[in-house]
């Protein structure tokens, strides 16, 4: 018989011992799964959504609030800046490109983005049907939009007053889809993208509305630049020597406040930062418990065997065969937790991203990455050295006080 089968039905001759032992490792495979899943996709979008946004400016209020609403459209604006101000900014000389947003609006959770043809630059968008917005209430939606609304070019919508809430449905004015996007991997997925103008026309009340369709076209866009207002800013810098000075220029000369996406991100990231190493150190020490019950395990089983492995060197087994078969045993439990460990560990974070209510942050089990294969190096690792000492035992026995006793 071979060495493995030996190592199998040893192991199974205590099957609750054995579940336990593959249990225990497989809880701790599974929450290391978890997080090195969920930091890996955290890290990816925050990188993948601000990669070429140098500042955000808009109300001021707090920093994290403003990204988090302006880049990754997971939190409420800081308010509303002047649209004078915000024109005056994009034409400062360290500005390359400012890219305007108005939100404010949303349809069945969807984020309705009021934006310009900077936003399509910015984020090098493409469509894979139809076209570009231009006209006011015209939209173009993103790739997994248009999938899980069911929309499709021509389709019409009404917005929503608020960012998640679809109560509030502005239906004097109906959206038209002219457009989706190709997917892009990025935040823009789950947009609804439309121009500034069309989120003023849903806010406006009716006589605003006719009043402007009476003023001629001078002092209606006097007003507009008076009166309006939009979200925030997404800046592009000119040159380097930007970095120093738009910033402290923005929050000292201005009544607005500006955020660094890569500044904010990093704080964010170690904030998540410290819950992730306080549970992956409890999930190394459940794996270490797990490791010395397999060993108790093993040392104690071989005392009841010495007898059969006496035997089975009587017949002819070597020490080296012994040796192998104990260190099967401790293998085959660690080897069989870790894969169950990381194929529960993305079963339940896919539990989780389906029960998230926003899809921006919505994380996926369905996606694998390279350190999980440190996970089963590591299930290797706690394998032999659980089991190392009682192989040594079972390799240095000696065959005639053992059967001399017996």
């Amino acid at each position: 018989m071979s060495p493995l089968k030996i190592s199998w039905k040893s192991l199974w001759s205590k099957p609750l011992s054995a579940w336990l032992n593959i249990m225990l490792i497989a809880f701790g495979t599974s929450i290391l799964t978890i997080l090195l899943l969920a930091s890996s996709q955290i890290e990816d979008k925050l990188n993948n959504n601000s990669k070429d946004i140098d500042l955000v400016v808009g109300a001021k209020g707090s920093p994290l609030q403003l990204i988090l609403s302006s880049i990754y459209y997971i939190d409420f604006p800081t308010g509303n800046i002047p649209l004078k101000e915000a024109n005056e900014l994009s034409k400062n000389p360290f500005v390359k490109r400012a890219t305007p947003l108005a939100l404010g609006d949303n349809y069945n959770g969807v984020r309705i983005v009021g934006t310009d043809s900077n936003f399509v630059s910015l984020y090098s968008l493409k469509t894979q049907s139809g076209k570009f917005w231009k006209a006011d209430l015209e939209a173009t939606i993103g790739s997994i939009v248009a999938k899980e609304q069911n929309l499709k070019v021509g389709d019409t919508f009404y917005g929503a007053h608020g960012l998640t809430e679809n109560k509030d449905q502005h239906k004097d004015h109906k959206y038209k889809v002219v457009g989706i996007l190709a997917p892009q991997g990025n935040v823009t997925d789950n947009l609804i993208l439309t121009n500034i103008a069309s989120i003023w026309k849903m806010h406006e009340e009716p006589h605003e509305q006719k009043e402007d369709e009476e003023h001629d076209h001078g002092k209606e866009e006097a007003v507009e630049i008076q009166n309006r207002e939009i979200t925030s800013l997404l800046i592009q810098y000119r040159s380097p020597m930007s970095v120093a000075m738009f910033p402290r220029m923005v929050n000292q000369m201005t009544s607005l406040q500006s955020a660094s996406p890569a500044m904010e991100s990093t704080r964010l990231f170690s904030l998540i930062g410290v819950g992730v190493d306080t549970l992956q150190w409890f999930a190394v020490l459940i794996m270490l418990i797990a490791a010395i019950s397999v060993f108790v395990n093993l040392y104690n089983s071989l005392k009841e065997r010495n007898y059969d492995l006496a035997v089975m060197r009587t017949l002819g087994a070597s020490r080296s065969k012994l040796f192998v078969i104990v260190i099967l045993e401790g293998l085959i439990v660690t080897i069989a937790g870790t894969i169950i460990g990381i194929a529960l560990g993305h079963f339940v974070l896919e539990l989780i991203g389906n029960y998230q209510e926003s899809s921006q942050a919505k994380l996926s089990g369905s996606i694998f990455i390279t350190s999980e294969f440190y996970l089963l190096l590591a299930g290797l690792g706690i394998g032999i050295f659980a089991s190392i000492i009682p192989a040594i035992q079972a390799y240095s026995s000696n065959i005639s006080k053992i059967l001399a006793k017996n």
